[in-house]
This record gives C-alpha cells, structure tokens and sequence, in this order.
C-alpha cells in the first residue's frame, strides 16, 4: 500500500512539473510577437564598433567613412602595379626604372634565401639551375638556369636586372603565376637579391 502511494505521489510530482512547464511555456509564446525572445551573444551581430555607413557624432562632418589623409596607401596596395602593367612595355620599363631599395647586407640577402627556398625552389631549384623538385619528375619543363640559361622573353638570365626579376616575380611568366599576393613588396626585393647571386653561379 505505501509503495503505491509513493509511487502516486512520484507520478503526481512528475504531472505537475510537466504542466508547470507546458503552460510557462504557453504564456511566453503568446507575449509580444515583436520581441525576439531571449537572445545569446548579441554583440556578436550587433558591433559595438560602427558601420562605415553609419552616422558618427564623432567626426565634424557625422559620417564614420572618413576619407583618407592624402599620401595614405591602402592594405595590400601595390604602387608597380599601376606605374609598370603586365605588358612588355611595362617590363621594359620596370628594367629601366625599378632598382632594389633594400641595402646589400648578410642579413638581407639571407632572408632572401629563405624566401627563394620557400617559394622559388621547388621549380627554379635550390641553386637556381631550373631542377627543381616539381619538374624533376618530367611533368613540368624546367624553367631556364639563371645562370646559363635565356629568358623565354629574349636575353640571357644571368642579366636581368632587378626590375625584370621584380615585375616577373610580381606578375608571373609563362607557367610561373603571379606572386603579388604571397609576397609583399619588401619579400619580392629579398628574392631579387638573391637571384642575383645565384646569377653569378657557374
């Protein structure tokens, strides 16, 4: 008989608790239908900062997209790209103007070479003979030596000057695609730098 009872008053527990919540749930579902109820991390998609199209009492002029001082360059602006095009003229002139600015020290130039390892190597090869590890296995042709080899846009390797490694390692050549965006302007000089030196390898 107790064990009946206990098991009523289990039942009647568990009855309730379920009615309790089915009608709190009732009368929240039928509050205002513009509310969106409980919200988690609203931060998240509500930016404390402000929107570019946004009002902002704290500029002059109340806007928050402020036009930039003058000289300012945008991210990842490249200023060769427009001064010298992907075109034969714009290498031509690249060769004339374009000179490295970095400073011939043992520390650039071996930055240069940790970049050409990186990036060059695996078609050029480590000594810039054109034996890379992807044209090892006769899939790719070799690109020309830098040191012996002739350029596929006339002259040899061994004398391209800055501006032409600069604009070809910029834009690409032939199977070689453009690097622009793996490498900044600072890391492409780097590698000119050490392409010279690999020119000089016999």
């Amino acid at each position: 008989m107790k064990e009946n009872m206990l098991v009523m008053n289990k039942l009647k527990i568990v009855s309730a608790a379920i009615l309790t919540v089915a009608v709190v749930t009732g009368i929240t579902s039928c509050g205002d239908k513009k509310s969106p109820g409980m919200e988690f991390a609203r931060n998240m998609y509500d930016p404390i900062a402000y929107n570019p199209d946004q009002p902002n009492k704290n500029f002059a002029n109340g806007q928050t997209a402020q036009t930039p001082p003058e000289g300012t360059m945008p991210v990842g602006y490249d200023p060769v790209t427009d001064i010298y095009p992907n075109t034969p003229e714009g290498y031509q002139a690249a060769s004339t103007s374009l000179h490295n600015p970095l400073p011939v020290n043992k520390q650039t130039l071996l930055e240069g070479r940790t970049l050409y390892l990186h990036m060059c190597s695996h078609c050029h090869g480590e000594q810039g003979k054109g034996d890379g590890a992807i044209v090892a296995n006769q899939k790719f042709p070799p690109p020309p030596s830098y040191s012996s080899g002739n350029s596929s846009r006339g002259g040899a390797m061994k004398d391209l000057t800055d501006g032409k490694i600069f604009h070809t390692i910029t834009y690409g050549l032939n199977l070689m695609g453009p690097h622009r965006t793996q490498l900044n302007p600072t890391e492409r000089w780097k590698i000119v730098m050490y392409v010279h030196e690999l020119q000089k390898l016999q």
